[in-house]
């Protein structure tokens, strides 16, 4: 593990709701009616040595679904779009690609404030990320569902998210930390989803890109991704970072 704290690595922060942590192949057990992980881990999601996590422990180890597992200790976490994310883009990056996990299912976004628990934590884990070298290369976000209650909500997403993103770059140094959101594709309700969508989509600030989930198969629940979606997805973020973001060979 020393090796790898050493290594120079390319981090991202994954941050959001459950839909980043992962669902993908959550089921319910037939014994039981409890939930659990079909442990079903498809190709583009398989391990590899230059792909790596921070823990909860703040320690750097191999990332091997389920990522967030450790973070989103409350609910059953699955297959996310991290792992297909950092295996489309480890071939075109310095150094091992990083992932710092932070997202927490049923989250809205005034918990991911500055100040309250959810965002320092994501904070004080991303600068424990560089601590043993490595760089900051992007916040990937996917969140807005548990906003999609109330007209204030979904009015007030907008002008939260743009604050959200202000604060975590002030608070990281880095001004023009490149950031991916996700515009969501499913909500508590069709009104104030589409509102919230629109927020997403209409972000106008420098070094911010969207790429639209709406379209992906959502799980039984119609709130879930499913798992080739989220393989799907992390693709989507992959190639919006590196068609916006990365630097050329």
């Amino acid at each position: 593990m020393e090796e790898m704290a050493q290594s120079t690595k390319t981090i991202f922060i994954l941050a959001g709701q459950s839909n980043m942590s992962g669902r993908g192949g959550v089921i319910k057990d037939p014994h039981n009616n409890q939930k659990l992980w079909d442990r079903v881990v498809p190709l583009e999601c398989q391990p590899h040595p230059s792909i790596l996590r921070l823990s909860a422990k703040l320690e750097w180890e191999l990332s091997i679904e389920q990522i967030h597992a450790d973070i989103d200790t409350k609910k059953v976490c699955g297959v996310g779009p991290g792992m297909s994310f950092a295996n489309a883009v480890k071939d075109r990056i310095n150094g091992a690609v990083g992932l710092v996990p932070c997202a927490v299912g049923g989250t809205a976004i005034k918990e991911w404030a500055r100040g309250e628990e959810l965002y320092e934590n994501m904070v004080k884990r991303a600068k424990e990320s560089v601590k043993d070298g490595g760089e900051i290369k992007g916040l990937l976000w996917f969140q807005g569902e548990s906003d999609t209650s109330t007209q204030i909500e979904a009015n007030a997403y907008r002008g939260n998210m743009e604050k959200l993103i202000e604060d975590v770059r002030e608070d990281l140094g880095l001004p023009s930390l490149p950031i991916i959101q996700v515009a969501i594709a499913s909500g508590l309700d069709d009104n104030y989803m589409e509102k919230v969508r629109e927020a997403q989509l209409n972000i106008n600030l420098p070094n911010v890109a969207c790429v639209d989930a709406k379209g992906l198969d959502l799980n039984e629940d119609h709130l879930h991704l499913t798992t080739e979606s989220l393989v799907r997805l992390g693709n989507m973020l992959a190639d919006s970072y590196l068609k916006h973001f990365a630097a050329s060979p």
